[in-house]
C-alpha cells in the first residue's frame, strides 16, 4: 500500500494567521472567542464567536482577483499559499501538476457572499445582484481556487458533509493518493459563516452559548461558532523522500461511518464504527493513540456520546489517554474544524505536548475521561486519534502518527 505523509500545513483562524500562531495558542488555552463584530450583535442573543480578527483582503489578493472570492475561498486560498511554502514542493517538475489533486471541504460554502446577496434582494428590494454571486457561493470554489493558485490539473472538488467535511476530505486525499490516482493533494477544509441569516439560524437550534466554548464540562451552554481554513501538502511517501522533504506526520488512517438515524442527535454506534475503521485502516491497537482530538463541541448532547464511544472504543486504555477539545479556544469552525485540528495533532506529534480543554470548570459526571483541563501536558504521542462527528450522523475519523 502506498503511504501518504503529510509535508506541509497552513491555517487562518481566530488564534492566529498562520498555522504556528494557531498551534501556539492552541497549546497556551488562550481563546480566541469574543464579541461579534461581524454582524449587528444589538440583534443576536448569542452575541460571540471565534472570528478571524485583523485581517485584510486586499492584502493577499489583487484588485482583479478579489471580487470572485468569498471569504471562505479566501481562507482556503491563504491557508493553502502557506501549506505549499513550507512543504518546499515545486508542481514545475515532470508532471507533478496532473498528478496532484486538490480536494477542500466546507460545510455551508460562500455563506457571507449569498447572505449578502439576498439581503440586497429582500431587505434593500434592489433587483440586482453582484454578478459574480453564483461562484462565490458555490461549495466547489475553494477547490477551484486553490487548483488555480498553483494550476494544478488533478482531480479537484469539493467535500460538504457539515462538521466531518475536512476530515472526509482528507479521507478521500488519502484514498486517491493510495489508489495511484494522485502523488500529491492539497487538501483540507475552509469554512467563513458568521453571517446574520446564519447565525440566527443556529440560535433557532438553541445550541450556541452565550459566554464561552467549555467542552466536557458541567458548565457547557453550547458551541460557538467560528471561522478560518486550514490546509495540507499530502505526499506518496516515496515521492517526498526522493525529493528530500521535511515529513510533518503520516496520515496513517481514516475511518467513516454514517448514523443512518437522526439528522441531529449524535449516535454512539456511529462514532464507534467511524474510529474502529480509522484505527484498523492505520494498523494501529487504540493502545498506541496518544491523544484523542475531540470533536468536543461542547452541547449537551455531543460530550456524554462522544465520551462513552471513546470509552467503548478504548476499553481499559480510556483512563489513560488525554482527551481535549479545541473548539474551546477557535470555536466550532463547522468545515473547517477538522482542519483546524490536525494543526493540535500535527503540533501534539512534533513537540510531545497535548493541548487543554481551555475554560474548564467542573468535570460533568456523565463525561468521564481526561480531558487535560485547561492547563497543556508533556506526553509521549506516537500516533494522534482526531474526531469530526457531522450533523445528518456522518463520522468521519482520521488517525495521524509519527514516520517510522
Amino acid at each position: 500500500m502506498r503511504r501518504v505523509v503529510i509535508t506541509g500545513m497552513g491555517a487562518i483562524g481566530a488564534l492566529g494567521h498562520d498555522a504556528a500562531a494557531t498551534w501556539r495558542e492552541m497549546l497556551a488555552g488562550r481563546s480566541a472567542i469574543g464579541p461579534i463584530r461581524a454582524v449587528a450583535a444589538d440583534r443576536l442573543k448569542a452575541k460571540v464567536a471565534a472570528e478571524v480578527r485583523d485581517y485584510d483582503p486586499a492584502a493577499h489578493f489583487d484588485d482583479k482577483r478579489l471580487p470572485l472570492l468569498d471569504r471562505t475561498s479566501q481562507f482556503a486560498v491563504i491557508a493553502a499559499r502557506e501549506a505549499v511554502r513550507q512543504s518546499g514542493i515545486d508542481f514545475d517538475q515532470g508532471d507533478l501538476r496532473e498528478r496532484s489533486a486538490v480536494i477542500i471541504g466546507t460545510g455551508v460554502g460562500g455563506e457571507t457572499s449569498h447572505d449578502e446577496a439576498f439581503r440586497r434582494l429582500y431587505a434593500e428590494n434592489n433587483p440586482r445582484v453582484h454578478p459574480f454571486t453564483i461562484v462565490r457561493v458555490m461549495a466547489n470554489a475553494p477547490a477551484c481556487h486553490v487548483s488555480i493558485e498553483f494550476g494544478l490539473t488533478g482531480p479537484a472538488f469539493g467535500v460538504v458533509s457539515a462538521c466531518a467535511s475536512s476530515n472526509h476530505a482528507f479521507a478521500q486525499a488519502l484514498q486517491t493518493i493510495r489508489a495511484g490516482g494522485a502523488d500529491v493533494a492539497v487538501a483540507g477544509g475552509a469554512e467563513a459563516c458568521l453571517s446574520f441569516g446564519l447565525i440566527k439560524a443556529w440560535e433557532a437550534m438553541r445550541v450556541l452559548a452565550d459566554d464561552a466554548c467549555r467542552p466536557f464540562c458541567l458548565q457547557r451552554r453550547g458551541l460557538v461558532l467560528g471561522e478560518g481554513a486550514g490546509m495540507f501538502v499530502l505526499e506518496e511517501y516515496e515521492h517526498a523522500r526522493r525529493r528530500g522533504a521535511v515529513v510533518l506526520g503520516e496520515l496513517a488512517g481514516a475511518g467513516l461511518s454514517a448514523d443512518a438515524s437522526d439528522l441531529v442527535l449524535p449516535s454512539q454506534a456511529g462514532a464507534v464504527a467511524a474510529m474502529r475503521r480509522a484505527l484498523k485502516d492505520a494498523a494501529l491497537d487504540a493502545a498506541r493513540i496518544g491523544y484523542i482530538n475531540a470533536h468536543g463541541t461542547a452541547t449537551p448532547a455531543n460530550d456524554p456520546s462522544e465520551s462513552r464511544a471513546i470509552r467503548e472504543v478504548f476499553g481499559a486504555d480510556a483512563d489513560a489517554v488525554p482527551v481535549s477539545s479545541t473548539k474551546a479556544v477557535h470555536g466550532h469552525a463547522l468545515g473547517a474544524s477538522g482542519a483546524l485540528e490536525l494543526v493540535a495533532a500535527l503540533g501534539a506529534l512534533r513537540e510531545q505536548a497535548v493541548p487543554p480543554t481551555a475554560n474548564f470548570l467542573d468535570p460533568d459526571p456523565k463525561c468521564d475521561l481526561d480531558y487535560v483541563p485547561n492547563v497543556a501536558r508533556e506526553a509521549k504521542v506516537e500516533a494522534v486519534l482526531s474526531n469530526s462527528f457531522a450533523f445528518g450522523g456522518l463520522n468521519a475519523v482520521v488517525v495521524v502518527r509519527s514516520l517510522r
